[in-house]
């Protein structure tokens, strides 16, 4: 695919220099007696793909929704650049500029495949409310903004020839694509993905892979919750190991996959 990425300004220059994008100290969340997230401190670059991996049950859904407000913390701290986001609801940390998908798929499945995308604009309208009533002139050159915008990001996701077709029609694949297309129209700067390889065929994961890769070059950081190790150690640069809730271990895909605790918790003594 030879579609442009979204374009985000200055991100690959901050992530040279090792500025901090997303940092978070001493998290715990606790569900009645389960302690599904303790003491968990991370720290993500500027412009990099960070990688959280884990066996079932480690915690790793439940520090992405930690992260991305769905949940708030019982202990702990959070910032996204210099704002704290303790207390901040998900809606506006969008608008911040922190975007996700989930694990199980979200879309609007009785709309097009373009007007899910559409929907991803909601952060970035500019006219007054009243526009929405009488759908006068500005109303519909914003209109016409946001579809040409999202038709860019359906190319850049291989979606574009599927646009006028229901969401629900889609293949479960076609359909993880299109919910990081909704993600990217919020225009995010820190955009994390739960399991996006997940019904994927191996060309959809190649394709996968090179979108996240173009993301990082335009500066655009991410993080990937993901059970397919060949896709984490292709496209991380830092991997998080997480086990019942609790840090295991954090470095480079070769320092994970030469970790002996990560061998023994998760990978398995035949990953080597």
């Amino acid at each position: 695919m030879t579609a442009a990425a979204p374009t985000v300004s200055g991100g690959t220059q901050s992530s040279r220099d090792g500025a901090v994008l997303f940092r978070a100290q001493g998290l715990h969340k606790s569900f009645g007696g389960v302690r599904a997230v303790r003491d968990i401190s991370l720290a993500i670059p500027m412009g990099s793909v960070f990688a959280i991996i884990g066996p079932n049950g480690a915690g790793k859904s439940t520090l992405l929704n930690l992260m991305s407000g769905v949940y708030q913390p019982d202990a702990g701290k959070m910032r996204l650049d210099e704002i704290d986001m303790i207390g901040v609801p998900a809606h506006r940390r969008v608008r911040y500029g922190l975007a996700r998908t989930f694990q199980k798929i979200r879309l609007f499945k009785q709309l097009s495949v373009l007007d899910n995308v559409v929907a991803g604009f909601h952060t970035h309208h500019n006219i007054f409310a009243w526009q929405y009533v009488l759908h006068g002139a500005a109303f519909q050159r914003d209109h016409a903004r946001c579809r040409d915008e999202a038709m860019g990001l359906l190319a850049f996701v291989g979606l574009e020839k599927r646009a006028q077709v229901l969401a629900g029609s889609l293949s479960y694949g076609e359909q993880r694509m299109l919910e990081i297309a909704r993600a990217l129209a919020t225009g995010p700067r820190l955009l994390m993905v739960d399991e996006p390889a997940a019904g994927l065929n191996a060309a959809e994961v190649d394709t996968l892979l090179d979108r996240i890769g173009v993301l990082r070059q335009r500066g655009i950081t991410v993080v990937v919750v993901e059970h397919n190790m060949d896709l984490v150690m292709k496209v991380a640069d830092r991997i998080l190991v997480m086990d019942y809730g609790q840090y295991l271990f954090e470095g480079s895909p070769v320092e994970v996959q030469a970790n002996p605790a990560v061998i023994a918790a998760y990978l398995g003594a035949d990953f080597q």
